[in-house]
């Protein structure tokens, strides 16, 4: 829902109209106010946790200022399967962060579940060599390597014990350090 005063209220008051107007969104209509959110652990709408990460269902996927077909598009997602975390909850929209920390919201609609992670998105620099990462046969650092992937390459999660993580790369299989991967939490474990 957007809210157009137009030019009838201005200054204090304006703050005051739009001040009420969260407090009665936030309590009766299911939007997750970020302390209450952080505080509470539970998604108003789903009762999912609150954050949590879910994967991109499409490769054309809007990410919007605000809640709703209303709002602007500021970006727009081309990779199925990336991972998201999402922070809030209204209506059928989410309010999502990707791995360079980039905010909007998605309409629930196109996320997915399914974990997924990427390798060292951290380690991609524009202009600059991809540095690569060996999938692990086992789950040591002296295993032997399944394979080489990117960074910035989408992993399927498998399973994570808290420290590493059995994953997918397309027809390639192996571990990887928890600690490598965006779209997991430390300490997380899935079975």
């Amino acid at each position: 829902m957007r809210l157009d005063i137009g030019p009838w209220i201005g200054g204090a008051c304006a703050a005051a109209v739009v001040a009420a107007l969260t407090a009665t969104l936030g309590s009766g209509m299911g939007l997750a106010q970020e302390s209450g959110a952080a505080e509470a652990g539970k998604g108003s709408v789903s009762g999912l946790p609150i954050p949590r990460f879910v994967s991109l269902k499409s490769d054309e996927v809007n990410l919007r200022a605000g809640p709703g077909k209303d709002y602007p598009t500021q970006w727009v997602f081309r990779r199925a399967g990336l991972p998201v975390e999402v922070i809030k909850e209204f209506d059928t929209w989410r309010q999502v962060r990707d791995a360079d920390g980039v905010t909007g919201w998605v309409s629930q609609a196109l996320l997915s579940g399914r974990r997924t992670a990427q390798v060292l998105p951290w380690e991609v620099k524009q202009g600059a060599e991809v540095p690569k990462l060996e999938l692990k046969a086992d789950d040591s650092e002296r295993a032997a390597a399944t394979a080489l992937v990117e960074a910035g390459v989408i992993a399927n999660l498998q399973s994570c014990d808290s420290r590493w993580c059995f994953v997918t790369v397309e027809t390639f299989k192996g571990y990887v350090e928890q600690s490598k991967l965006w779209g997991i939490y430390p300490g997380e474990i899935i079975r």
